[in-house]
């Protein structure tokens, strides 16, 4: 009897094969990530060690032995792809399940190919991760119990029939005719054969048909030791009668081929003679169904289906190049929907998403077989049309498709109207480049919104002027900030009854290197839309409070300074922080600071930004309602905030003799006085507007009037000369 216990009781050699708790490797640059896969894998029992980086995850490797290794991709130190050739050299045993935010199918490839035993993108659903490490683990547990096997095989034809039979790969004989002369039973879950129906039967029976030409070699190996064939893919093809095959495309399945020659033992060392070849064939159906769907999400839109913009850029290059050939025009059309962000804030975005879908297939009816349509986001399609006649072509399509989006569409109980605008260049005589025709078609679309939408534009050269101004100014503006171009103004605000300055409102310039000196209106609405806004308007908080710093400093009059806030800053997730972080780096008193924001960026969000501006009211700091009456004007909503004064918009101010604005203005000055808010009218420039608001008790007015917006030196040379109580004087002061 052997002295060995595994010998006589398999099973416990398969528990002695894994550790009672599966040790994993965790290596991720983020340490929010790495500490939540820690608490994931720990929470189901898993023995995890961190690794804050590649050089980390290779000190770690070399240290101890892991049953997996969970790794990102992008990691500053040493890449992903570096470890998993670490891990290849060293211990090849190891499964390695890459989870990165990477989405490109060519990261995915080239990590399946670099020896990952699986792809996951973040974000990922934890239970799906655990699934797939669960998963991962058991084929390292049956390979582990394979190894454990084999090298029992010279002890045992027991051991080696079982190890055959049970592997998950399929193993073969076959002689030298390449007839098979043993199979094992994986054949009959694989491929749908049973042993007995392929013995004595030609390998090329279960070769797909595309692929007889390379098998004739590997099914043929002639060669052993490290020269045979070693993992080489091919198809196989299934049991025509297999009932309900788990397959890749329902036909056949992809394996990985290792085939070595097989010689005669008993002859001589110089009379070798060749008897057949053994060969193991390794199903990688799931994995090339993986590499299948990367690919197919990275060129198609996962709502509609369609071809996204990558696959639609290969298009419109194939289809230059032919048109070339055949000296034919083609046509390329941006499509967008109007007013489709109205149906997607009133009805919700799944009711957008059903509208999508439905407009997807209204668009195939209008399109020719050869045609491609797109989707290229949001509400924005694409058509390619080749083979042409003439731009008559074009319009009647367009024609068609402006018809057929006409009609309602019923989603969900809703009747939808809808509306698109169409923007169409023609190659060649706009061009033959793949983007430069993408871009002057979504050029031509935007000009088709600009003049009344519904409507087909045809590109125009003169069109590219204002478009190319913007994407100007946006790369200005990105370097703007680096360069230190932008400078606060300070315009005073002023008490209507004692004349005393009561606080500055800090207004946003530019010193452009080639405009001069530009005003908001002449780069806020591109910053906004770029979302540059953003770091313009902390930037602005931390320069405001530097200001209210220097003048504490200064030991000049305390003064209230207020500051625009732009509805990207408001929506920032860290909007408050920012705010109360330039607070508490100048050791500024909160009440000193007045956020300007208007009544209609209030009402975007309601309940978010009574949040946020509710814990910002709790530290001390103001808020001020910028443009009254321009907007909601709804003092029920209103006093949901904690609003500290109104702004009087100029537009009202600065016509002050109609009766009509002056029983408005009137109105509005009245009920802020009875909530107890502080009222500035804006705009104020003639001693008349002055009178007529001091009447009517307006508390504060701003304007040039009193004072044009004030350069930071300006502004603290005043301060020092006057006091808070000059205000009488400050026109004369400003010249």
């Amino acid at each position: 009897m052997s002295d060995d216990p595994t010998e006589s009781d398999p099973q416990r050699s398969t528990v002695s094969a894994f550790p009672v708790r599966p040790r994993l490797l965790v290596v991720d640059d983020e340490p929010l990530i790495l500490e939540g896969l820690e608490r994931l894998l720990t929470s189901r029992d898993y023995d995890v060690v961190t690794a804050n980086g590649g050089c980390d995850a290779l000190i770690a490797i070399g240290k101890q032995q892991f049953d997996a290794i969970l790794l990102d991709l992008g990691m500053p130190d040493l890449n992903g792809n570096e470890v998993l050739r670490f891990v290849a050299d060293r211990s090849a045993d190891t499964p390695v399940i890459v989870v990165s935010g990477d989405s490109t199918i060519d990261a995915a490839i080239r990590a399946l190919r670099g020896g990952a035993a699986d792809f996951v993108r973040k974000p990922y659903e934890p239970e799906e991760l655990l699934r797939r490490l669960d998963n991962t683990l058991a084929r390292r547990r049956l390979e582990k119990e394979n190894n454990h096997i084999l090298q029992r095989l010279q002890q045992s034809e027991k051991w080696h029939r079982f190890l055959v039979n049970s592997s998950p790969d399929f193993i073969y004989t076959l002689d030298c005719e390449g007839r098979f002369t043993f199979v094992n039973d994986r054949v009959e879950s694989l491929l749908g054969y049973r042993r007995e129906e392929l013995l004595g039967q030609h390998y090329s029976l279960v070769i797909h048909e595309d692929d007889l030409v390379r098998a004739e070699h590997i099914f043929n190996e002639r060669r052993a030791g490290d020269r045979n064939a070693r993992n080489i893919e091919i198809r196989l093809k299934c049991n025509p009668g297999m009932r309900r095959p788990r397959l890749m495309n329902g036909r056949c399945k992809c394996v990985e081929l290792t085939a070595t020659g097989m010689y005669d033992e008993e002859a001589g060392p110089f009379e070798r003679r060749f008897i057949g070849s053994y060969g193991v064939a390794k199903d990688i159906t799931e994995r090339k169904q993986a590499e299948e769907t990367v690919h197919y999400q990275a060129y198609h839109d996962l709502l509609t289906g369609l071809p996204n913009r990558a696959l639609f850029r290969d298009h419109l290059g194939l289809m230059l190049a032919q048109a070339k050939r055949n000296q034919k025009p083609l046509a390329v059309l941006s499509l967008d929907l109007d007013h489709f962000k109205v149906i997607n804030d009133s009805l919700g975005h799944t009711i957008g998403d059903e509208l999508l879908l439905a407009v997807g297939a209204r668009l195939r009816q209008c399109l020719r077989e050869g045609d491609t349509l797109a989707r290229l986001g949001g509400d924005e399609f694409a058509v390619l049309l080749p083979t042409l006649v003439s731009r008559s072509d074009v319009e009647h399509i367009c024609r068609k498709v402006i018809q057929v989006l006409s009609k309602p569409v019923y989603v969900k109980g809703h009747e939808i109207y809808i509306s698109v605008s169409i923007g169409a260049c023609v190659s060649p005589d706009d061009g033959d480049m793949i983007d430069s025709l993408i871009r002057q078609a979504e050029i031509a679309m935007y000009q088709a919104k600009s003049h009344g939408r519904s409507r087909l534009q045809f590109w125009e050269p003169g069109m590219q002027a204002p478009y190319s101004e913007r994407m100007q100014i946006e790369a200005d503006l990105r370097r703007a900030l680096a360069r230190n171009e932008f400078v606060l103004f300070y315009q005073p605000q002023v008490d209507t009854v004692s004349g005393e300055v009561r606080g500055f409102e800090a207004l946003l310039r530019w010193w452009h290197p080639q405009r001069g000196l530009l005003t908001p209106a002449d780069f806020i609405p591109v910053a906004e839309e770029s979302g540059v806004i953003v770091p313009i308007g902390d930037w602005v908080l931390r320069e405001a409070s530097a200001q209210l710093a220097e003048w504490r400093k200064a030991d000049l009059p305390a003064m209230r300074l207020s500051v625009n806030i732009s509805a990207r800053q408001l929506e920032s997730p860290d909007f408050v922080d920012s705010v109360m972080r330039a607070v508490q780096v100048y050791a500024l008193d909160g009440r000193q600071l007045e956020l300007e924001i208007t009544e209609s960026l209030l009402m975007r969000d309601f309940e978010a930004n009574a949040i946020k501006l509710g814990r910002l009211s709790a530290a001390g700091i103001r808020l001020a309602i910028d443009d009254f009456g321009t907007g909601y004007s709804s003092f029920k909503y209103l006093s949901r905030f904690p609003i500290h004064t109104l702004k009087i918009d100029q537009s009202f101010v600065q016509d002050l003799d109609r009766e009509e604005n002056l029983s408005i203005v009137n109105a509005m000055i009245a009920m802020g006085r009875g909530m107890n808010l502080t009222v500035i009218a804006e705009g104020v420039e003639t001693e008349s507007q002055l009178a007529r608001l001091q009447q009517m008790q307006c508390h504060e007015i701003q304007g040039h009037y009193c004072s044009p917006p004030l350069s930071g030196h300006a502004a603290t040379v005043m301060l020092g000369q006057h006091g808070p109580g000059f205000a009488h004087g400050v026109q004369r002061a400003a010249s």
